[in-house]
């Protein structure tokens, strides 16, 4: 039916029942019934909003109803594949249970990935989020609905709220209600997956996924939870499901720019967690929520000890207690407890040294870019001045930067405004480090040294932290280094935010 007439973005509801489960004759090769298998690609025109996934995925809830409406729905992104063929018996082990299956509102699995290299350069694998902060959400309810690797109930799904008759019946012989053919099946269905046929319906508010957030599963989980569902974690030794992680930094960032302006937009909405989740769900649930909602304005904080303490150690102003202080002491508990935690944790789940030092790495990069457009996408969304949209993290790559991602070397390669504020950041901070410590040294005052030791320690980790962009900068030749317009203008506004600093 895809014609040179049609497009992406313009063509009729395209609709075809593949495998017919309910011919006896459609069998595998080794003599074993194949299930139904349908092929939707909705309708889709200039002039109508399509809503992106969320859109997508409620064509799929109502097209499926009218073929099979099977009780259970399970969700995977393109771009995953299952790892475990008893993830299903799994999951419907939470949904049959006869004491406590009744209110789980969907079983979500952890995202994972089949392409992370030894030393997980930037950070994917995202450990501690799957081992430690999502485990203990099940304490209060359940983990929000993360958009692929997910099996939901549909009743909950499509907006019921829950009551206690929601059981899940098992029968051993299901029979097909749907007599019409395959040819008929497919004309009567694809009404359900028309352009207009939302119009005026609660699909995308009360109904399905929602709409109108960049991160409309979260938005959906919450909401599920909001009507009285639970959700369950599980996360197998043997992974449910895998799929493609960012290979580029580039990738990695924008990933997390559209998740976290989308969870700071789920907050400043009507159904912020703080607000609607009251009398709904439990305090620590909505808190835990709040977990992801406040990432994006984390970049303000992360920003200013970015620059503020290494201009000050340039100017030799003291912002900190000095090391002989018993005011010193808060500071170095706070220093060595958080870092001793935050390495316990990665090395208690099989992480190493080195997979967590790049994921503290990449924590900086992501507050100080990520976060920083994230929160101001959602607040000129807000106030009307930008369209929301869903930026599509790309996967493909050339077979170059495929190579170096497998060697654990970091890829830039473009003139990204991301990349000019991480350089910048870089090379404020070595020239600070550098000049501030040729000043401390000339004047060789202890007293000096013991005020500003804690700023020559952020200021040199900061530098550390920092080596891939030096590397990037001066010393790659290959394509995925960074653009000498890059490292041109960082230069430039480093240079000038010093020289602002002590003239």
């Amino acid at each position: 039916e895809w014609s040179s007439f049609s497009s992406q973005c313009d063509h009729q509801t395209i609709l075809q029942v593949l495998i017919d489960g309910r011919n006896p004759n459609v069998v595998d090769i080794d003599g074993s019934a194949l299930p139904t298998l349908v092929y939707l690609s909705r309708e889709k025109r200039p002039n109508h909003p399509h809503n992106f996934k969320a859109g997508a995925l409620n064509a799929l809830i109502r097209v499926s109803s009218k073929i099979s409406n099977s009780k259970i729905i399970l969700n995977v992104d393109c771009d995953m594949y299952s790892n475990n063929s008893e993830s299903v018996r799994d999951a419907l082990c939470f949904f049959m249970d006869e004491q406590k299956s009744h209110d789980i509102g969907f079983v979500q699995f952890p995202q994972s990935f089949y392409n992370l290299t030894k030393k997980d350069i930037y950070g994917s694998s995202l450990s501690i989020l799957r081992e430690v902060e999502l485990p203990g959400m099940d304490a209060c309810g359940g983990p929000p609905y993360i958009g692929t690797g997910c099996f939901h109930r549909r009743e909950a799904l499509c907006g019921k709220k829950y009551g206690k008759e929601f059981n899940f019946i098992y029968e051993q012989n299901v029979l097909n209600k749907v007599h019409e053919g395959a040819t008929k099946l497919e004309e009567r269905a694809k009404i359900l997956a028309d352009c207009t046929f939302e119009e005026g319906t609660q699909w995308g508010k009360e109904m399905g996924l929602k709409y109108g957030c960049a991160v409309e599963d979260v938005l959906t989980g919450l909401s599920i939870h909001c009507r009285g569902w639970k959700s369950v974690y599980f996360n197998p030794t043997r992974k449910g499901f895998l799929g493609v992680a960012p290979i580029t930094l580039g990738q990695t960032l924008v990933q997390f720019k559209r998740w976290s302006g989308g969870n700071l937009e789920i907050l400043l909405s009507k159904y912020g967690p703080l607000s609607y989740g009251v009398g709904r769900i439990k305090l620590g649930h909505r808190l835990a929520y709040c977990l992801w909602c406040f990432w994006a304005p984390n970049w303000l904080a992360t920003l200013y000890y970015s620059v503020i303490p290494s201009l000050y150690l340039l100017k030799g102003i003291s912002l900190f207690p000095r090391i002989t202080s018993p005011w010193f002491l808060p500071f170095a508990y706070v220093i060595i407890t958080e870092t001793l935690s935050s390495l316990g944790e990665f090395l208690c789940f099989g992480s190493t040294l080195q997979c967590w030092w790049n994921e503290q790495r990449i924590w900086m990069f992501k507050r100080t870019t990520s976060y920083l457009f994230g929160f101001i996408d959602t607040l000129l969304n807000l106030f009307g001045f930008a369209n929301s949209g869903f930026n599509i993290t790309t996967k493909v790559t050339d077979q170059d930067a495929s190579k170096r991602y497998e060697k654990d070397i970091m890829e830039f390669g473009n003139s990204s405004l991301m990349f000019i504020i991480l350089a910048t950041l870089a090379m404020l901070n070595l020239f600070c480090l550098l000049w501030g410590l040729e000043r401390m040294i000339m004047n060789t005052k202890t007293s000096n040294f013991e005020s500003l030791f804690l700023q020559v320690l952020l200021c040199g980790c900061l530098v550390i932290i920092n080596l891939p962009i030096y590397n990037g900068l001066f010393f790659r030749k290959d394509s995925g280094h960074m653009p000498t317009s890059v490292t041109v203008k960082s230069i430039i506004l480093a240079v000038l935010s010093c020289f602002l600093i002590l003239y």
